[in-house]
C-alpha cells in the first residue's frame, strides 16, 4: 500500500525549533518542552544543586551545636540522608538523559560509527557497568566520556555523605556551681556552733586521728565539697591551713655499746631507746637548727625509731614541725573522686603562740590574689593554745615490739611506728587537720565556687567529606550543559533515550546477516551490529535518518 507522502515534514519527529505552537494548549506546550528540549533535565540538575545546598545550610547551622530538639521521628542524619538521596537521584536522571543524547551526537559526526555503539551508550545511561564499558570504548574521545565517569562515581555519593556528620562528646558547665570548703578563721567550736574556750573540738580530733591512722595517706581526697556531676574544677584558691616540715636528724643519734652490742640509743637532750627490739620514742624537743626559723604554732616533736628487732643499730630519727600557714590549692573532682594539690604555702614566723593574742596571718596580695582590704587569716588564741596542748600530749610517748610482745603508750604512737614513711604520714596529718579547719565553713570567707562539668553530645561536621559530592554535582552539571550546547551547535534533535526515534529514523538500515537471512537473536544482532557502521544525517526527502555506511 502506497504511503501518503504529503506533509512529510509534519510526520517527522519535530525539533523544538520547528514545533508548531498554534492551537496548542498549555499542557501540550509543557509536554513539548519536557520531551523535545532540556527543561526536565535542567529542573533535575537545579533540584540536585538545591538539595545539596540545603544540606550545607543545615550542617552550617548545627555544626558544633548540641543535638537539635526535633520531633523523635526526625534526626539530622535522616534529614541529610533524605536530601542527599533527592540530590543523587535528580542528578543521576539528568546525567542518564544526557548520556543517552550523546549517542545521537556520536553518530552525527562525519565519520561513521559502529551500530553496536548504540547499545554501549544505552547501557552506560542505565548503570555503572555499562558506563565502565563505554569508558574503555571511548577513551576520552568524546564528551560522553565525562558522563560515563559521573555515572560510575555517583555510586560513591552515599558513602561520602554518610561520613559528613559524626557525634562527639564534650564537657560543658552545669548550672549548679560546685563548692569546696575553705576558711579564713579557726576557732574551736562545738557541734552547736558554740565556742570552746580551752578544749579541741571533736571535728579537729577526728581530723588528727584520721590523718595518723590513714594507712593510704588519702587525706587530699577527703576535703568537704559538693559536685553534682562528679566532674568539677576550681580556680586556684587560698585557705587557712596547717603545714608540716620534717628533717632527718639520724646523724644526731648517739650509741653506747660497751659489750659490742648497742643497748642504748639516744639524742642529746632528746628521746632515748634502751634495750633490744623495735622501739619508738617521741618527745617535744628542738634539735635541728633547720627548723629554728619556723614558729611551731601547732607542734614540734622528735621521733627516734629502731625498726629491726635483731639489729638495734638500725635506728633513725626525724624532727617534725606543724604550723599554721596559708595554702594555695588546686582542686578538682574526677569520676566523683576529689583531688587536691597544695601548690604553695605562706607562713608568718613573727606570729608567736600567745595565750592572750590571736594569731594573725596576712599574706601579700600577690600570693592570695586578693586585695589588701581583705580580711586577714586568723586563729583565735584559745583554739591555738588548746590545739598545741592536745598535740603535745598526743604525740609524746613511746613503745616497742620484741619477742615477748608489743606495748605502746597510745595508738597514735603505734601508728607512727608502723608507718613506712613517717614524713609522708605527717604531711597527711597536716592535710587532714586542714580539712577540719576548712570544714568549719566560717562566715568570713565562705566556700570557693568552681565549675561543674557535664557531658554533652554535639554535632561535628567533617566538611572535607562534602568535597566529593559537591565536585560530582559540579561535573554532572558541566556535562549536562556541555551536551545541551553541543546538541544545539551540531543542530541535532533532542531525542535523548527515545527508542521511537530509532524506529522512525532507522528504517533504511540493512540489518540482515551476511548471508542475507533475517537476524532475530540478540547475540546474532550484536555480532552483526559490530560490522555495521552508521551515521545520523538530514536528507532532503525524508529528513533525519540513521543511515548505514557502505
Amino acid at each position: 500500500m502506497a504511503r501518503n507522502t504529503e506533509d512529510g515534514d509534519n510526520e517527522r519527529l519535530p525539533l523544538l525549533k520547528s514545533a508548531s505552537s498554534q492551537g496548542s494548549s498549555f499542557a501540550q506546550k509543557t509536554s513539548g518542552l519536557l520531551s523535545n528540549w532540556w527543561l526536565w533535565e535542567l529542573i533535575e540538575a537545579c533540584t540536585s544543586i538545591l538539595a545539596l545546598a540545603v544540606v550545607v545550610i543545615i550542617l552550617f547551622i548545627y555544626d558544633g551545636s548540641s543535638l537539635p530538639d526535633w520531633p523523635s521521628v526526625f534526626t539530622i542524619n535522616s534529614v541529610i540522608s533524605f536530601l542527599s538521596t533527592i540530590s543523587k537521584l535528580s542528578i543521576v536522571a539528568a546525567v542518564s538523559a544526557a548520556v543517552s543524547q550523546c549517542k545521537w551526537l556520536w553518530y552525527r559526526q562525519a565519520e561513521p560509527r559502529r551500530l553496536q555503539d548504540l547499545q554501549l551508550f544505552d547501557d552506560a545511561s542505565r548503570g555503572p557497568w555499562g558506563a565502565i564499558q563505554l569508558l574503555f570504548s571511548l577513551r576520552a574521545r568524546h564528551l560522553a566520556f565525562l558522563g560515563a565517569v559521573v555515572v560510575v562515581l555517583v555510586n560513591f555519593f552515599d558513602p561520602f555523605i554518610q561520613q559528613v556528620v559524626v557525634y562527639r562528646s564534650r564537657s560543658i558547665s552545669a548550672e549548679a556551681a560546685p563548692e569546696i570548703a575553705r576558711s579564713r578563721v579557726y576557732a574551736a567550736r562545738s557541734d552547736e556552733g558554740l565556742p570552746l574556750p580551752s578544749v579541741v573540738d571533736l571535728s579537729m580530733k577526728a581530723g588528727i586521728y584520721n590523718g595518723v591512722f590513714d594507712i593510704k595517706d588519702n587525706a587530699d581526697s577527703a576535703i568537704s565539697h559538693t559536685c553534682s556531676t562528679g566532674d568539677c574544677s576550681w580556680q586556684n584558691f587560698t585557705s587557712l591551713a596547717i603545714c608540716s616540715q620534717c628533717i632527718d636528724i639520724t646523724s644526731h643519734v648517739e650509741k653506747e655499746c660497751p659489750d659490742g652490742k648497742c643497748h642504748l640509743l639516744y639524742i642529746p637532750n632528746g628521746p632515748m631507746l634502751s634495750g633490744l627490739g623495735g622501739q619508738i620514742n617521741n618527745t617535744i624537743t628542738n634539735i635541728s637548727s633547720e627548723l629554728e626559723g619556723i614558729e611551731p604554732s601547732v607542734l614540734r616533736f622528735t621521733s627516734l625509731l629502731s625498726k629491726k628487732v635483731a639489729d638495734p643499730n638500725d635506728a633513725f630519727a626525724v624532727e617534725c614541725s606543724l604550723f599554721y600557714c596559708i595554702g594555695k590549692y588546686a582542686a578538682s573532682v574526677s569520676d566523683g573522686v576529689a583531688h587536691q594539690t597544695l601548690l604553695a604555702s605562706w607562713r608568718n614566723d613573727s606570729a608567736h603562740l600567745d595565750t592572750k593574742t590571736d594569731l594573725i596571718l596576712n599574706p601579700p596580695a600577690s600570693f592570695s590574689n586578693e586585695s589588701n582590704g581583705s580580711e586577714p587569716f586568723k586563729i583565735t588564741h584559745l583554739a591555738a593554745v588548746a590545739l598545741n596542748s592536745f598535740m603535745s600530749t598526743t604525740f609524746t610517748g613511746s613503745g616497742g615490739i620484741n619477742n615477748s610482745g608489743s606495748a605502746f603508750s597510745s595508738d597514735v604512737i603505734q601508728a607512727l611506728y608502723d608507718t613506712s614513711n613517717l614524713t609522708k604520714r605527717i604531711e597527711n596529718l597536716a592535710t587532714s587537720m586542714t580539712n577540719s579547719i576548712r570544714g568549719q565553713n566560717d562566715n568570713v570567707s565562705g566556700p570557693a565556687y568552681g565549675i561543674a562539668w557535664t557531658s554533652e553530645t554535639y554535632v561535628h561536621v567533617r566538611w572535607a567529606w562534602l568535597a566529593f559530592p559537591a565536585t560530582l554535582i559540579l561535573l554532572a552539571s558541566c556535562f549536562l550543559l556541555g551536551v545541551v550546547l553541543e546538541t544545539s551547535y551540531r543542530d541535532v534533535l533532542v531525542w535523548k533515550s527515545s527508542n521511537i526515534a530509532l524506529l522512525f529514523h532507522g528504517r533504511s538500515l540493512r540489518l540482515s546477516s551476511r548471508s542475507g537471512k533475517p537476524v532475530s537473536k540478540v547475540s546474532a544482532m550484536t555480532e552483526r551490529a559490530t560490522d555495521i557502521k552508521a551515521k545520523l544525517v538530514e536528507t532532503d526527502a525524508e529528513g533525519w535518518k540513521l543511515e548505514q555506511d557502505d
